[in-house]
Parts: structure tokens; sequence; C-alpha cells
């Protein structure tokens, strides 16, 4: 007995230690003059996302609307306490004129701090942290200009092209099909990142099962079990999961992907190749060839956001083979599946919208007409004003993003100006809920209607700064709109030209969102007819 007593103390002691440990934070907000979200321990606030309870945007709904006279909220994810800013003119604040402060984002996808060679996630644009990721924003930059994006054009169009010609003989063989969004944006995004990002012709349409396409859909699935837990190791021990070099990507895609750029950036120094597409600009940043320049004005879309000084500044860095993959890996996640999935909210939106189909569909044929039966250029993209009304109004129904963080890297006191005055420690993050901002009737009239003349030129000057974030705020905003923006449009050009997209009896009206803590998309899929147009 006394055996099992010595025994038994120690392991009491530690078990109450790391309890102690993990719920030290749950009272953290009570003391702070804001509300706050009841805290399970361990869990945190957003236990009903881990336990798959409710979706994402859902939960970001919700908490935004339950604290509706609340500039600030406060609630724990896990056991990490975020601060909810629910007010634009503090997202404006803290985004923006007081970016210094929130600088980074959460250590969620991996840790910066840590050189370990698996770490590829922790060395992309994404997660680098300080000054290292002031750095690589410069570096990358102007790699994501309009002119860079003019000249990487012509490899999005191929791929639409491509497409669309593949359902136009589907349908001549085998009459109006219906087809799974996800499913058919996913092989289009897939493959586009296939030849602007690696340098690869795929076709995952008539290839459906090419090793390219199986790999990046293994290293998307983020609802797995295995990356869920890796999630959590994150948010209670960042540390040790850097010291580790758990990364969240697996191994087996981590060397696949890694082969494929390390040798493609080989054979073209070994051979002079240039190719207009990521790889070769990637290669110009790391000889410190690829310089920001001034652009001329040019319109590119509403939710196009702008860079910031320090995106622009005049750098030095001798990039690593690994940042140079990781930098790759990163583009293809992003491009993956913000792409896929407003494609599949957009194309929902349009079947169950036929009014704002067909008025797209009158400008797709004024823009074909104008062009004389040739490709589309970039410039007459640009000039598609309802086209870019209806992408910015699918990107504020459905954000890819229901909520987009920062981290404090230094004490701040937050001060609205009227009253409101707390401190923000060093290493506490934030929330901007963007679902909720988005779906506001205070900033968007009847937001559940899809009505894009919210962005048209007479309306959207009337949209509050701060309430509409796509692609972010501030310095750290997506580096990438622009690419994103023209691969949407073009493929909506190319298929429209040739068909509508027709609800069916499987079409889900209204959609159901799948519940989970990373993923976007609805439970059961969109499912749409390509009907050939006459």
């Amino acid at each position: 007995m006394q055996i099992d007593l010595a025994y038994a103390v120690p392991i009491v002691a530690i078990l109450g230690f790391l309890y102690y440990w993990i719920t030290r934070n749950d009272d953290y907000f009570h003391e702070k003059p804001i509300p706050s979200m009841a805290v399970k321990p361990i869990v945190g606030s957003t236990w009903p996302m881990l336990f798959k309870k409710i979706a994402f945007s859902e939960f970001v709904q919700n908490s935004y609307d339950k604290y509706a006279n609340a500039k600030v909220f406060g609630m724990m994810d896990m056991t990490r306490p975020i601060f909810v800013i629910r007010d634009p003119e503090l997202i404006k604040q803290v985004g923006v004129k007081d970016f210094d402060h929130f600088m980074d984002h959460q250590p969620v996808f991996g840790n910066p701090e840590y050189d370990h060679p698996n770490l590829l996630v922790g060395k992309s644009l994404f997660t680098l942290a300080g000054q290292r990721w002031k750095t690589m924003r410069a570096t990358l930059s102007p790699a994501f200009t309009g002119s860079k994006m003019r000249q990487m054009f012509e490899l999005i169009v191929e791929c639409s092209e491509r497409m669309v010609n593949y359902y136009r003989e589907e349908a001549k063989s085998k009459g109006p099909q219906e087809y799974e969004m996800k499913d058919v944006f996913s092989r289009f995004a897939n493959d586009v990142v296939a030849t602007c990002a690696f340098g690869l012709a795929v076709d995952s349409v008539k290839d459906k099962d090419n090793e390219f396409y199986v790999n990046g859909k293994k290293m998307m699935n983020f609802g797995r079990f295995s990356v869920i837990l890796r999630m959590i190791g994150y948010q209670l021990f960042p540390a040790l999961m850097g010291r580790l070099g758990i990364d969240m990507i697996d191994e087996e895609q981590n060397s696949y992907f890694s082969s494929l750029i390390l040798s493609a950036v080989k054979d073209r120094n070994e051979k002079g190749i240039v190719r207009p597409d990521m790889i070769n600009l990637l290669i110009q940043a790391r000889k410190g060839t690829l310089k920001h320049q001034q652009e001329k004005e040019q319109n590119e879309g509403f939710a196009t956001v702008d860079e910031s000084d320090v995106g622009k500044a005049q750098v030095s860095t001798d990039m690593t083979d690994t940042e140079m993959v990781a930098q790759c890996l990163i583009f293809f996640l992003a491009g993956f599946d913000t792409v896929s999935t407003c494609l599949l909210f957009l194309t929902y939106e349009l079947a169950i919208n036929p009014e704002v189909q067909q008025k797209l569909y009158k400008e797709v044929q004024d823009t074909q007409k104008s062009l004389g039966g040739k490709s589309l250029t970039y410039d007459a993209l640009q000039k598609m004003k309802y086209l870019d009304m209806v992408v910015s109004e699918a990107l504020r129904r459905w954000p890819p993003a229901p909520a987009i963080d920062r981290l404090c890297v230094k004490d701040y006191q937050l001060d609205d100006g009227n009253g409101l005055s707390f401190k923000i420690a060093k290493d506490t993050a934030l929330w901007f809920p963007v679902h909720a901002l988005h779906n506001d009737p205070q900033y968007f009239p009847n937001p559940s209607k899809f009505d894009p003349e919210r962005f048209s030129d007479d309306r959207k000057g009337s949209i509050k700064p701060g309430t509409y974030l796509p692609f972010g705020i501030g310095p750290r905003n997506c580096i990438g709109s622009r690419f994103a923006l023209s691969e949407v449009k073009t493929i909506i050009y190319y298929m429209m030209q040739s068909f509508s997209f027709e609800r069916t009896s499987k079409t889900e009206v209204p959609l159901v969102l799948i519940k989970s803590m990373a993923d976007v998309i609805p439970e059961k899929g969109v499912h749409l007819e390509f009907r050939p147009r006459k």
C-alpha cells in the first residue's frame, strides 16, 4: 500500500499541474472591460468546431451575433485567448494603422522559429514571422503584380480552354451532364497551379488520377484525424512541435513536391529554360533580379488588395532550396482551395439566380464579340465590370476564410477613443470575423440575397472600409489576390460561352456547410448541370 501511495502522489501532482497549466487562461477575460464566451476546460470556447458540431462560418456568425452591442469580445481557442474585433474602425486600426503590433499569424500550421528541414509550411510566407516575413514578402511581392499576372495569363487561358473543350465533347456525346462543382473546379485549380507554379502540363479532367492531382488532394485533406491532431499540437505546444519538426504536410507529399520543384529549378538553370511561371519568378527572386516596378493604374477588380510599403521595399535575400519549395507549396495550398471554393459557391449562386446568370452571359457575349473570336486577354478581362461585380458578391456571401487572425507581437493598448481601453498582451491573438461582417445587414442590407449590384459603380463607394475582407487587410493581406481573381474570372468566362449552370434534383437549396474547424464547403457538395448553349 505504501508503494502504491508513493507512485500515486507524484502522478496526482503531475496531473494537477497539467490541468492547471492547460486551464490557466480560462478566466483570462474576466478582468477585461469586454464580454467573453463561456469556456470549457482544455477545449475552450471553440469546442463545437473541434467536435464537428457546427460549421466554421456558422460558429463565427453565431458568436458575432451574440455580442451585437460589443466592439470587441473574448473567447478561448482551446487554451489560447482570442480577442474578436467586431468593429470596422478597430479592425482598420489594428490591421493597418498599428500593424507593427500585429504583424504575425498564430503558429497553427507550423512554427517559423525553428529551421528544422521538415518544416516546409513553417518556412512559407503565410507562416513566417517578424523580419523574416517582411523580407520574404518584399522578395515575392514583385512576382504578384499586374504585369507579372499578365505574363502568366496565357497559361490560365490554356487550362480554361482545355477544360471547357472536354465538357463540350462530353455534352456532344452524352447530352447535358450533372457534375459536382468542388470536384470540377479542384481539377481546374490543380492544373493551373501545376502549370503556373510547377511548370507541369497536367490534364486532371481527362487523367483523373494523375500523380500531381492525387498528391495534391492528399495534401489538402485537412479534415484527417492526424492533421487535426497536429493542429491541436501547434495550439498547445508550438515550441515542442517545431523542435520535433512535425509539419502539417505528410512526408510523402513533402518529398514529392520538393523533388518536382528542385528538379525543375536544376533543369532550367542548366539548360537556360525561361517560362512565364512561378518557378521562373522565384529563380529571379533568388538571384536578386526581381524588383518592384511602378505599375500603371488599372482596374483589376474591387476585391483586389493593394500591396503596402512592406512589399514594395527593396531587399536582398539568399533564398534556400527549402524556402523556395515552401513558397511553391503555399501557392498550391492557397490557390487550390481558395479558387475552387470560390468557384463552387459562385456557380451555385448563378444557378439559383438565373437573372444574374443571364446578365453575365450577355457581358460574356459582348466581350467575345469585341475580341473577334480570339482568346481572352488580360486587358479584356479587366474591362468586364459585371463579371467583377458577380465575383465580388460571391466572395462577400461566401468568403473562403470565415475569420482571419493576427498575433500581437508587442504589448498594445487598445483605445477606441470612446472610453473602451484595455491592454492586449504580447503573444495574444486577434480574430477578424470576416463571414459575419460580410453578412451583417448594417453593412450589407438583406445580406442573404445574392446581389452583384452592391458592387456597381454607383453603390460600391458606400461600402464601409473594414467590412469587406475576402483577401484580408493591411500589409499581411493575401499576396495572390490578382492571381486568384484572374483564375476565377477566366474559367467563368469560358464556361459561360458554352454552358449555362442549371439546378438539378440533387442541388441543395439552401446549402448546409460541413461541420468542421478547417473546411468551408457544402456538406453534400454542389451538384449542377452543364447545359450546352444553342
